[in-house]
């Protein structure tokens, strides 16, 4: 049996969770003090057997006027080794006693627990740790939920390897336009904090040219202000002839890396600057003793028409795997108040995209 207790130190919470199976950096310290300053409170809960933690979940809390009741979500959590089911049951029933006692209508989860590797397949097999986490979650009352906040699916590429074995692994062409990025002359630089309102307005005109909705600038610039501060995050900005025409933030956490914002001009878009952008991001994950890059996000449907294949087709050349997630499940702490809210929730957001023009 693995109990647990609220953590109110941050370097205690970090270190604990970098030592969790399937922790996540929107599980980290600084996430959840970024999101109480955007409407949210956060709690840390940590489960410990025989004094060493074994499980980690961040509770971020928002209320939902005008009803008493709040939204529960544990962002790409809880962390835990899913292997041991027992220790899984464990913290689903915390987790539901904890929503119960504090007012939820509903909590909600999503583990990057795999549900099947690869595109889909008529042959292939689902995971089987996946379909022994979901059969759990479902005798639980868990329901898969109609809300998908993060990506369900993502590319993972292994850095373990030398490099020469990593790029051996993409496809010829990447190979190919990374050399070609290197000849013309495109440089890859670490950049600092005073960069960030500079790739701030890439990241906005990327979001012009695609057609998707962004938040305010000092929404960005407190997250990424933050992580870069304690050294879980770094901006990458590519340039051509001392012109910054692409960068990233890559963000870090125990054993993991992570690209999570990305942007561009459409200045010097044949030197192929991402391709090198992206192979230094793998280098810098490598650096840090990272045994794996999350490439964050794939299509939810594997299919051409897909809006995100463009982006998941540029993914999948650098030798990646696609892991396909379980997703997000919600527990109904109010079963016929949540229905209620599943069903008309969708129907109002979907009304504000239209009206606001979001595509994606």
């Amino acid at each position: 049996m693995a109990n647990w207790q609220f953590i109110q130190s941050s370097t205690e919470w970090d270190q604990s969770l970098a030592e969790i199976p399937y922790a996540h950096t929107l599980q980290s310290w600084e996430w959840g003090e970024f999101k109480s300053r955007w409407g949210w409170s956060a709690a840390r809960l940590l489960w410990h057997r025989a004094d060493r933690p074994v499980a980690a979940a961040q509770v971020l809390t928002r209320p939902m006027p005008p009803t008493p009741w709040r939204f529960m979500y544990v962002t790409k959590g809880p962390a835990l080794d899913y292997a041991d089911t027992e220790l899984a049951a464990c913290v689903f029933n915390d987790l539901e006693q904890y929503a119960a006692a504090h007012s939820a209508l509903f909590i909600k989860i999503d583990p990057d627990v795999p549900r099947q590797w690869g595109e889909p397949a008529v042959d292939k097999p689902l995971d089987p740790l996946g379909q022994i986490i979901l059969n759990l979650l479902d005798r639980r009352g868990w329901h898969f939920s109609p809300e998908q906040i993060q990506f369900r699916n993502t590319v993972l590429i292994d850095v373990r390897p030398d490099p020469d074995e990593m790029l051996a692994r993409m496809k010829s062409k990447w190979r190919y336009n990374i050399r070609l990025a290197q000849r013309s002359g495109v440089e890859v630089n670490i950049g600092a904090p005073a960069d960030l309102p500079a790739f701030f307005r890439m990241y906005a005109e990327t979001a012009r040219r695609d057609g998707f909705l962004i938040r305010p600038e000092a929404y960005y610039m407190d997250a990424w202000q933050r992580f870069m501060a304690v050294d879980q995050a770094e901006l990458l900005l590519a340039s051509v002839e001392s012109e910054v025409v692409a960068g990233m933030i890559l963000f870090f956490l125990g054993d993991s890396a992570w690209y999570m914002y990305g942007a561009s001009t459409e200045q010097h878009r044949k030197s192929m600057p991402n391709h090198l952008l992206q192979w230094t991001a793998i280098c810098r994950a490598k650096a840090r003793d990272c045994s794996q890059y999350d490439m964050w996000g794939a299509p939810d449907v594997f299919d051409e028409g897909d809006d995100m294949w463009g982006v998941y087709r540029f993914k999948r050349g650098f030798g990646g795997e696609v892991r396909q997630g379980i997703g997000a499940y919600d527990y109904p702490v109010r079963p016929r108040l949540y229905r209620t809210f599943t069903q008309t929730l969708p129907q109002a957001r979907s009304l504000l995209r239209k009206l606001k023009g979001q595509t994606r």
